[in-house]
């Protein structure tokens, strides 16, 4: 059985800066975004058009996106959760605006969290769905996607079992059914962290089951419990070369909902470890790992502290001779000095080599 085709949605300039400080400066905002774009990354989320009352740190993403230049390649997308914050978003013409690239329902199995992050109510997002799908019958749709949000648990309410995920889901399959529109995207958002591998896997075999013509599905996770990159292998391994299947992720691995309870120590699954493990499992992502790298290594600079992914730090796999450390690399102690794969040997000639004599290299003891 082979793999399934692997998108991957960066958040790191929604997900990731909502959660920062507001004092980053617009500027430094649109430089990074800048430099993101040049990544190879398919689809960007550029950041949220949103209420500052809920979201300061979202203020100004209209002056951050009149910095910025559009580079072919990605997609860009935002998030707005309001006919205003649509409105503001369509002066980019190259922005896809929210509801516009498809039909979707979704409810959050929480219903303090929608609280809490939205203002309204699990009853009034599941009340949403029929003015969604009058609009898509209207307009003509054939496919529409269904979400759960909170999936896995909730900090406020507690775990959610998988047959509590499927009704959500299967309540929106029905009306959609009967609009006669086919689903054909499954989503699951995890605000709170509440991922792990095996409750990811056997919801999507209950997904499998179920509805066998769908053939997409996408998942947001978050690592506020350290299984967002689990569940991400989780999920590939559930799947088949038959299925297209999204991550969310965020380059550094920071993000966070305000509202969730853990701040940034929610976080998600790095961008660059997703990266490294698909390339090792021979799966293509199109990202530039290394411009990826560099990248991180920026935004660190910028939050001023280490962020939490870990390829960033230690460079991707070294799998070709040309890559293999040097046998007399020096004692390596310090975030910086494990960089040496990125900034060369001098960052770490300072440290000492305690062997007696040089060690000699693989290739000359097989010589």
């Amino acid at each position: 059985m082979g793999y399934p085709r692997v998108l991957l949605r960066e958040e790191v300039m929604r997900e990731g800066m909502q959660i920062e400080s507001v004092d980053i400066p617009v500027e430094v905002k649109a430089d990074l975004l800048q430099e993101l774009a040049e990544c190879g990354l398919p689809e960007i989320n550029v950041g949220s058009f949103v209420s500052p009352r809920y979201t300061p740190q979202m203020a100004k993403i209209g002056e951050v996106l009149e910095r910025f230049k559009p580079v072919e390649g990605p997609r860009y997308y935002c998030l707005a959760m309001n006919q205003k914050g649509i409105e503001r978003a369509s002066e980019f013409p190259w922005l896809q605006v929210p509801g516009r690239d498809g039909f979707s329902t979704g409810a959050h199995l929480c219903d303090t969290f929608i609280r809490r992050n939205a203002n309204r109510s699990q009853a009034d997002e599941i009340a949403n769905w029929s003015r969604t799908i009058q609009r898509a019958v209207d307009a003509g749709a054939t496919e529409a996607r269904i979400m759960v949000g909170a999936a896995w648990g909730s900090n406020f309410e507690g775990p959610f079992s998988t047959e509590q995920r499927m009704d959500m889901l299967r309540r929106q399959h029905d009306a959609w059914a009967d609009a006669g529109i086919t689903v054909t995207t499954v989503s699951f958002a995890d605000p709170m962290g509440w991922c792990m591998p095996h409750w990811v896997e056997e919801t999507i075999a209950a997904v499998r089951q179920e509805w066998p013509e769908v053939r997409r599905i996408a998942q947001h996770l978050h690592d506020s419990r350290g299984m967002a990159l689990a569940s991400t292998y989780a999920t590939i391994k559930a799947l088949d070369e038959s299925f297209d299947v999204s991550f969310d992720v965020t380059a550094g691995g920071i993000g966070g909902c305000p509202y969730c309870g853990n701040g940034r120590a929610t976080g998600m699954a790095a961008t660059e470890d997703v990266v490294n493990m698909c390339n090792a499992m021979g799966i293509p992502t199109g990202v530039d790992l290394d411009r990826l790298i560099g990248f991180v290594a920026k935004l660190d600079g910028v939050l001023g502290r280490a962020t939490p992914g870990r390829t960033s730090k230690t460079g991707p796999l070294p799998l070709s001779p040309e890559d293999y450390y040097d046998p007399n690399l020096p004692l390596v102690e310090t975030y910086e000095e494990a960089q040496h794969f990125r900034l060369g040997p001098a960052v770490v000639e300072h440290q000492i080599r305690p062997w007696k004599e040089p060690i000699p290299s693989p290739r000359d003891r097989s010589a």
